[in-house]
């Protein structure tokens, strides 16, 4: 069989091993220690925000921003239906109801206009959200400057779920640092991986130092272990933020490579009518993740044909996300869109679309290899 080509996964540059040495020599094995406060401090300053916390998982960062906000049982929580689970799980952890909400063609994620008829339908029944998680999907920011606007109208935070955007920019700001809070995923296929991990920021200095301390166990500086309120083992490991340090100087790099692989297939597509791909905004830069495309209504190819070609040449690729709204798990939870009809823009994207290899190890070979084997399908 052939050589296994990854949709996305780790790709190691020449410094993580020596701050992971680091670590062992001086024996900081431990979920803190001179790697974790390097990575925090190294990751405000390239992403220009006054404090972050280095934790476990992206999701647990969500789960300490929904805490920070103090968002509890009941609470009502809008946020992107076009997202990975991890996104919403946290809404469930703390008790409290999601609402989701559509996207939109232009930029796959939240559609403002969808948002704005969610509180409006809030208001009426006196059920306003706590808080809004907006998701930037496959790398790029979602229309923050529309989404901000109806959200402060109605007084009500974003948490701005950057998981899958480090290192992309929103009309010159980074990504994850416009909303109250913002979180990263370092897990072990996005732009750089400390192999499971993440990260919350804000320019709310307290609300981090409260965040790691809930990250903790809620420890109280005592002798002994006292414990006043709930905490969690959510702490990020001084090894696993060893290789963050080094993954975080070769971001640019990777960015500009993600780039060059969308920049291909868009190229080799563009001739061929039933292939779009995935839209870049001009508000900002993308960091081009995973390249999208979907195919037109119609299209004699499906999604799964394309999937299946490729798979039998250990080629992996996937649809796109399967939203929220539509997940046996959230069956019950309310959905708002402006489409009439019975299928949301979300859905449409969903069935439509397909994420191609985009792993920033690929040769050029392997790259001619995935163009080669798609274009036999038209």
């Amino acid at each position: 069989m052939s050589k296994r080509i990854y949709l996305a996964s780790p790709h190691m540059g020449s410094e993580e091993l020596k701050f992971v040495q680091e670590a062992f020599e001086t024996n900081w094995i431990a979920p803190m220690g001179p790697n974790v406060n390097f990575f925090e401090t190294e990751m405000a300053n390239y992403i220009g925000i006054n404090a972050s916390a280095a934790l476990s998982s992206g999701t647990a960062a969500i789960h300490l921003a929904l805490k920070s906000l103090n968002i509890k049982e009941n609470d009502i929580v809008f946020c992107s239906t076009l997202t990975f689970s991890a996104s919403c799980n946290p809404i469930i952890y703390q008790g409290a109801i999601p609402v989701f909400i559509d996207s939109e063609y232009e930029s796959y994620n939240m559609c403002p206009k969808a948002l704005e008829k969610a509180f409006i339908e809030a208001k009426e029944k006196n059920q306003i959200p706590k808080a809004v998680i907006v998701v930037n999907l496959y790398g790029q920011s979602a229309d923050l400057d529309k989404i901000m606007e109806i959200c402060n109208k109605y007084n009500v935070p974003v948490i701005e779920d950057a998981a899958e955007s480090l290192g992309a920019t929103y009309k010159g700001r980074q990504s994850g640092t416009i909303g109250e809070m913002g979180i990263y995923s370092f897990n072990g296929n996005k732009i750089i991986t400390t192999s499971g991990g993440g990260m919350l920021v804000s320019n709310n200095e307290i609300a981090i130092q409260k965040a790691k301390f809930w990250a903790t166990q809620s420890r109280e500086n005592e002798r002994h272990y006292e414990h006043l309120e709930l905490g969690f083992n959510y702490r990020m490991s001084n090894v696993v933020a060893g290789i963050g340090r080094g993954q975080l100087k070769k971001l640019d790099e990777r960015i500009e490579q993600k780039k060059a692989i969308y920049d291909t297939y868009k190229n080799e597509f563009k001739d061929i009518d039933e292939i779009e791909m995935m839209p870049v905004c001009d508000y900002g830069r993308p960091n081009y993740w995973l390249s999208v495309m979907t195919l037109k209504e119609g299209c004699k190819v499906e999604p799964l044909d394309i999937i299946l070609a490729l798979e039998k040449e250990n080629i992996e690729s996937r649809p796109v996300w399967k939203p929220m709204h539509l997940q046996p798990f959230y069956k019950n939870c309310k959905f708002v869109s402006i489409v009439d009809g019975n299928k949301s823009v979300a859905e449409d994207l969903f069935l439509r679309g397909i994420c191609l290899p985009s792993d920033t190890k690929m040769s050029k070979e392997d790259m001619n290899k995935i163009i080669k084997i798609i274009k036999g399908l038209f």
